[in-house]
């Protein structure tokens, strides 16, 4: 049960887009408390064609109000939704964005005081080059650093540039409504993943060292830092200072090495030793004796087996079993809403 208000109580937040980037901004938002309203086409949101599992995951806990933003009748209702609303934040391509009158400068006459978020794929200026998730990992590097050196560039198993996208639009729209001061803020899948590559960018620009990739995921500086297979599964064990090694390394039956820097500099003999050591028990037996000490290691899990395991993190809403909000606020509880249905909360006719 709620024993508080939201933190964002009282904010009005419109939504216009489709499938994830900014539907996903805008359910933390409503995690939140805020309120949240979905302007749809008469088709709907393109995540509805998906399943209707998938449409609950983005839009749990919203309003639904069907609009036709291209006739007048839609038009004048956008402006009085506008007038009442604290934000709009719009997942369009730019050219749309600007037709159907989804900007600050569109909008300022309704309400001056309105923060106008557009999330694209490249900027509101840079054209509507297509811009989806897998295509953004590929453009801005992400892709040519994933996966093993010996094999092809690869794609994690989720949509990480939608999803890292969708909260930094969150964060870039309630830092305008902090201000106090309408207008406009954009946000590009293509920057928030460069912005994601920071210390391999960094590397790059200030030392010339360029990123590549490394077998079991390894770490570019800390050693030893990936998966490392096991008598049964694989082990996620990262060591990122001496004391976790000095740990280890007792645990494990390891000596020398006693540095980062002898680490890193002789990461092979490093790596072989830790392997030879691993073989000894299974991935769940290491995980079982290195946590309790402190140290950073875990099995690789299923995604069923994770869920399995953090029970409170699954919430119901509506009819639907969801991953709630990661975000915890004390003394507030989410009610989780139900995801609406198209239309549910006010439709005009299609002109």
């Amino acid at each position: 049960m709620t024993t508080s208000p939201g933190p964002l109580a009282g904010i009005r937040i419109l939504e216009v887009g489709h499938i994830l980037a900014g539907p996903y901004a805008t359910m933390m938002l409503a995690d939140l408390g805020a309120e949240v309203t979905k302007i749809e086409p008469p088709t709907g949101d393109l995540s509805r064609q998906v399943s209707d599992a998938y449409f609950a995951s983005l839009n749990r806990g919203k309003r639904s109000i069907c609009l036709d933003l291209t006739t007048e009748d839609g038009q004048r209702r956008l402006g009085e939704l506008a007038a009442e609303s604290h934000a709009l934040l719009v997942n369009l391509k730019p050219s749309a964005i600007r037709k159907y009158g989804l900007t600050y400068d569109a909008l300022r006459r309704f309400n001056d005081k309105i923060v106008c978020v557009a999330l694209t794929g490249y900027g509101l200026d840079e054209g509507d080059d297509p811009a989806f998730d897998y295509v953004i990992q590929a453009v801005a590097g992400v892709a040519d650093l994933t996966g093993d050196p010996s094999g092809p560039p690869t794609l994690p198993g989720y949509s990480a540039a939608d999803n890292s996208t969708g909260l930094t639009a969150a964060l870039g729209l309630l830092a305008q409504i902090v201000s106090g001061r309408g207008g406009q803020v954009e946000v590009s899948l293509r920057d928030v993943m460069l912005s994601q590559l920071n210390y391999r960018a960094s590397a790059y620009l200030n030392e010339g060292t360029a990123p590549r990739r490394m077998p079991n995921g390894a770490h570019s500086y800390y050693v030893p830092a990936q998966l490392f297979p096991t008598s049964e599964g694989t082990l996620a064990l990262f060591i990122t200072h001496d004391g976790f090694w000095r740990t280890f390394a007792a645990e494990a039956g390891v000596d020398g090495f006693e540095t980062m820097a002898e680490r890193a500099a002789n990461r092979d003999e490093v790596l072989a030793v830790v392997t030879e050591a691993l073989a000894g028990d299974t991935a769940a037996g290491w995980e079982s004796r290195l946590r309790p000490l402190g140290v950073p290691a875990a099995a690789v899990r299923s995604l069923p087996d994770a869920l399995e395991a953090t029970p409170s993190m699954i919430v119901e809403a509506g009819d639907f079993r969801l991953v709630g909000s990661p975000i915890r606020v004390d003394g507030y509880e989410p009610e989780y809403g139900a995801p609406p249905r198209l239309g549910e909360h006010g439709t005009l006719p299609v002109g």
